[in-house]
Formats: structure tokens, C-alpha cells, sequence
């Protein structure tokens, strides 16, 4: 369900990019605020008084009202924000991980899924961190780069279907590796990760 959420959200956002329709500006506005400010009223409701996430939702009404022409002739703006927001976040979330005492995150999830690890692959895990590290912000410079070079559905096609091939791709290349570098682990891996999450 997830997925046909993201693959549902993907296609809307691409006709928006591409159709001709004057509707399609109003559904890629919709399209583009509308996680984020669902998301941001979510929170608000779980996380502040119910009175306040109330004040929230209407002043976000209101604003949404008088700003609402100029948000549906530049909702592309508030997309290339949310994509290279979104992977420069997760650039900087493996980066991160790699100073001061801090495990790498590779690491965390190597020893979740394997147990206590070697020297050696704990050299690689931190290797792996940084790969991920320079591989999302590459991403995120990309979208950047593109946003401004070419038109607007060759962009939208690559940030909403390109990227995702790429980090599989990515994904299957660092398993081929971590294969390679932890053949002792016959038993665990991410199928068992996620079965302890669900047990616990």
C-alpha cells in the first residue's frame, strides 16, 4: 500500500510536470504542499495542545488562501525544495555518523543484522558510510543542477523516477560489496532485521 502510494504520487506529479492542462499547475500546487502541510498539522496534533494544532490548521488556511495564486505558479520551487531537502538530509544523516564517537550507520545496521563485527568490517561499514554519504549528496546536487538546466518534466522525471532507480541500483551494488567483505554471515541479513523489529 505504501508503495502504490509513492508510485501514485510519482505519476500525479509527472502529469503535473508535463500535461498541458491548466489543471495540471493546480494538482502539482496540491501535490507539492500538501505532505508537507499534512504532515506539519500531524504533528502539531501529537505533539503540542489540541487548541493549538486548531489555531494551526485555520492560520494555515488562511495563508493558504491569500497565497494561493502565487504557490500554484511556483510549486516547482517548493518541489526542488522538498527533494534536495529530503536527500541532503539523508547525505547528512550518514555524514553525520562519521564524526566525533559516533558509530557509522552502515555499522548500526551491520551489527543488528550479523551481530558483533571484525576490524576489518567495521572499516568497511564505516568506507560503506561515506560512499552513501557523497552518493545522496551527488543526488541532491543533481536535482539541483537539473532543476535550472533543463525543462521542467525532464526534471520531474528524474527526480521522481530516476533517483529511485539509481539508489537501488546503488543499493544492490554496496550488497554485492558487503557480501564480498562478510561472506561469514550466512545467517541474518535484512529479511532478519526486519523480523526482529516486528517481534520486538
Amino acid at each position: 500500500m505504501v508503495a502504490g502510494l509513492f508510485v501514485g504520487y510519482a505519476l500525479l506529479s509527472q502529469y503535473s510536470a508535463s500535461s498541458a492542462n491548466p489543471h495540471a499547475r493546480t494538482l502539482g500546487a496540491v501535490l507539492s504542499i500538501g505532505p508537507v502541510l499534512l504532515i506539519g498539522l500531524l504533528m502539531m496534533w501529537l505533539w503540542s495542545w489540541r487548541a493549538a494544532a486548531l489555531i494551526g490548521a485555520l492560520l494555515s488556511a488562511a495563508l493558504l488562501y491569500l497565497t494561493w495564486p502565487f504557490i500554484e505558479s511556483h510549486y516547482a520551487w517548493s518541489d526542488l525544495a522538498q527533494q534536495c531537502g529530503i536527500y541532503g538530509l539523508v547525505a547528512l544523516f550518514f555524514a553525520r555518523s562519521l564524526f566525533g564517537s559516533r558509530v557509522p550507520v552502515c555499522a548500526q545496521l551491520a551489527h543488528q543484522m550479523y551481530g558483533a563485527l571484525t576490524p576489518d568490517e567495521i572499516a568497511y561499514m564505516r568506507r560503506a558510510t561515506l560512499a552513501w554519504a557523497i552518493f545522496y549528496c551527488l543526488l541532491a546536487t543533481a536535482i539541483l543542477v537539473l532543476f535550472f538546466v533543463a525543462p521542467l518534466r525532464v526534471w520531474s522525471v528524474f527526480a521522481n523516477f530516476v533517483t529511485w532507480g539509481l539508489m537501488v541500483l546503488a543499493g544492490f551494488l554496496d550488497h554485492a560489496l558487503r557480501r564480498m567483505v562478510l561472506p561469514r554471515h550466512r545467517e541474518g541479513g535484512i529479511l532478519t532485521l526486519i523480523r526482529r523489529a516486528l517481534a520486538t
